[in-house]
């Protein structure tokens, strides 16, 4: 399982060519994963501390934190990976592609219910864009695009692709015109000047 992430990284960042390819074992989202992989079996058999010890000591050397009870399916890769936060329920099926700031949480604790799933599960080859957000107990199709910084809270089908908003732009406004000096100015003292910088003995006037 180790050699098959080690060939989906290299297969799905462009950056590992060649020589370079040696330089996945650098990738925080790897060692995100097989951490997580040991601290869920630590779960699974009932341990108490020992699993969320584990998570959260990766989760400062990587920046990923990816809670012990939540489910990773094979094949799953985490590029970049700081910021990525993933729930106690939640469930990420095979050949899922995360990229950073993606998170997989709840809607928050007034809406939880102790025996309900609180976080989304995540079909299989879903890519999660920068930034996308999946809050609450939905379910992310099959082979779905999901856009960068995305808010995602209802069930998105299978085979679509979620898009947030387009960033708008409007023309820069110029600057107000300066009054242009005359050589009456460079003869009137300071303090008779109309466009001195400060009235005598006080502060700058708020514009």
């Amino acid at each position: 399982m180790f050699l098959e992430d080690l060939r989906t990284a290299c297969a799905k960042d462009p950056a590992l060519r060649g020589a370079r390819r040696v330089e996945v074992l650098l990738y925080p989202g790897l060692w995100a994963i097989w951490s997580h992989r040991v601290a869920h079996r630590l779960h699974r058999l009932g341990l108490p501390f020992l699993p969320r010890l584990l998570s959260q000591s990766v989760r400062s050397l990587t920046g990923v934190e990816i809670h012990p009870g939540a489910v990773i399916g094979r094949r799953c890769f985490i590029d970049h990976g700081m910021g990525v936060v993933i729930g106690e329920t939640a469930v990420v099926g095979d050949d899922v592609m995360l990229y950073h700031r993606v998170t997989l949480g709840g809607t928050g604790w007034w809406t939880d219910t102790p025996t309900a799933r609180r976080h989304p599960s995540v079909g299989d080859r879903v890519v999660l864009g920068v930034g996308a957000t999946v809050l609450g107990p939905v379910h992310i199709g099959h082979d779905t695009l999901v856009g960068a910084h995305s808010l995602v809270l209802r069930d998105v089908p299978a085979h679509s692709t979620v898009r947030s908003p387009l960033a708008t732009h409007q023309p820069k406004q110029p600057p107000h015109p300066l009054r242009r000096r005359t050589d009456h100015d460079l003869d009137t003292p300071l303090r008779d000047r109309v466009d001195r910088p400060y009235p005598p003995g006080g502060a700058a006037p708020l514009r």
